[in-house]
């Protein structure tokens, strides 16, 4: 007997996408005339062509093409890709929430899915009531459910609020039952989305730990993260999305290798484009962004222990001035997350002059001790204690592999980011 769970065969996913010709709302007299508009041109097979300029308004989407894969009982695996790559579409084809337009998957085994803040839960009905609400989709029955009731409460949190409707409930709440009614329901396939991004940091690590202990019971575990230290930490292996398709399937290891390149790719051919790496909130104060060597030469890739510098030129309009420039510099390693950060506020730098309408200021990191990896840069802006302006992952480097020891092996880059240098001794007895 098989112990695939999950085949998917040249699956596909077709949305018609419709382009508004003109701005405004549709009124009652506008149904009635476009309606009659479309029987005329039914009728009237002069006006054809005019019809096939309408068509023009409607466009095909393919939001997966021709994708193939199996999951096997007990794997723990990883979903990968930039954001409109097919991700959430697939996950939502795999929990029969929605139909592809072409091929075929079959699954073997009860699915709960948390695809997004409040999935399966009545806004009306209490926290209790949905525990059960939501075990019964699952096809638990209520002895079941009443077997695993104090875990999933205990695991959520959210005692106090039991008997309140879930309306009232904040996004972290909500994710929190969702999350644990999910987990804690023994579906032979677990199924969650980014949507635990919504959570603070010690209950993602809490649902880590939970997707762990599903998969060591034998369970299927699918997981989707833009986060690639939960993936690395919990998946055996990852799929990576590309534009609709599916571009990798195989170890974790090599995914994310894959879709780190991949970003840095798309990092480069974006990188006249300054909008593209700042939030909405951000003014267009930061003209550009570098990173140097000790020679003052731009540079992308360095050895382990260089110093390097961190530039970033801004300007404002000139009738404004910042009072208090404040440069700050966050680092972020691909898979292990934020590693540290620094700005001139936290170290007690004042600029010489009491305000700026441009400037370039520069952090230099002596004899960084990152390992080797991949890393990119949060550059940000301030005006004394005020954000304003950001680039979010603009700046990329990496740090090569170097013979730090003298013993021809490299450190294990896998083990942690920081480089350690230790004084070893031996006390005979």
């Amino acid at each position: 007997m098989s112990d695939t769970v999950i085949r998917v065969e040249n699956l596909g996913k077709k949305y018609i996408i419709g382009h508004q010709q003109q701005e405004g709302y549709t009124a009652l007299r506008d149904v009635i005339a476009n309606g009659a508009k479309s029987l005329f041109t039914t009728l009237n097979p002069l006006i054809q062509k005019s019809k096939n300029e309408a068509n023009k308004s409607r466009e095909e989407f393919w939001a997966l093409k021709d994708v193939s894969f199996e999951i096997k009982q007990g794997d723990r695996v990883g979903i990968i890709g930039r954001n409109g790559a097919g991700k959430s579409t697939l996950l939502k084809i795999v929990s029969r929430i929605t139909e592809p337009t072409t091929g075929r998957i079959s699954i073997k085994g009860r699915v709960a899915s948390l695809l997004e803040v409040g999935t399966g839960f009545h806004p009306e009905l209490t926290g209790r009531e949905n525990i059960y609400l939501n075990g019964a989709i699952l096809g638990m029955s209520k002895a079941e459910i009443k077997k695993k009731f104090d875990e999933i409460v205990d695991f959520a949190e959210v005692e106090k609020f039991l008997d309140t409707p879930v309306k009232r409930y904040s996004s972290g709440m909500y994710v929190r039952l969702a999350f644990a009614v999910a987990a804690h329901l023994e579906p032979e396939i677990l199924i969650v989305d980014e949507v635990l991004a919504v959570g603070d940091t010690q209950f993602q690590k809490k649902c880590l730990g939970k997707m762990q202990n599903v998969a060591s019971e034998g369970r299927t575990v699918i997981f989707v993260s833009h986060q690639m230290a939960a993936i690395n930490n919990l998946c055996s292996s990852c799929i990576m999305l590309q534009k609709a398709e599916l571009i990798f399937d195989g170890k974790t290891e090599y995914a994310i290798q894959k879709y780190l390149k991949s970003g840095i790719e798309i990092q480069d051919n974006s990188k006249g484009n300054l909008q593209a790496f700042r939030p909405s909130w951000a003014k267009d104060l930061i003209t550009s962004a570098r990173l140097l060597d000790l020679n003052g030469k731009e540079q992308s890739s360095f050895p382990l222990g260089s110093d390097i510098t961190f530039e970033m030129t801004f300007a404002t309009e000139d009738v404004t001035k910042l009072k208090a420039p404040v440069m700050g510099v966050v680092i972020n390693h691909a898979t292990f997350g934020t590693i540290g950060g620094v700005n001139t506020r936290m170290t007690g730098f004042e600029p010489d002059n009491g305000s700026y309408a441009s400037a370039t200021m520069r952090c230099t990191l002596k004899q960084t001790s990152f390992l080797q990896g991949d890393y990119t840069v949060d550059i940000w802006l301030g005006d004394g204690p005020i954000d304003v302006d950001t680039l979010t992952g603009y700046l990329s480097f990496r740090i090569e592999e170097t013979d730090v020891y003298g013993t021809g092996r490299t450190p294990f880059a896998d083990l942690g980011v920081i480089f350690l240098e230790p004084t070893w001794k031996v006390i005979p007895h």
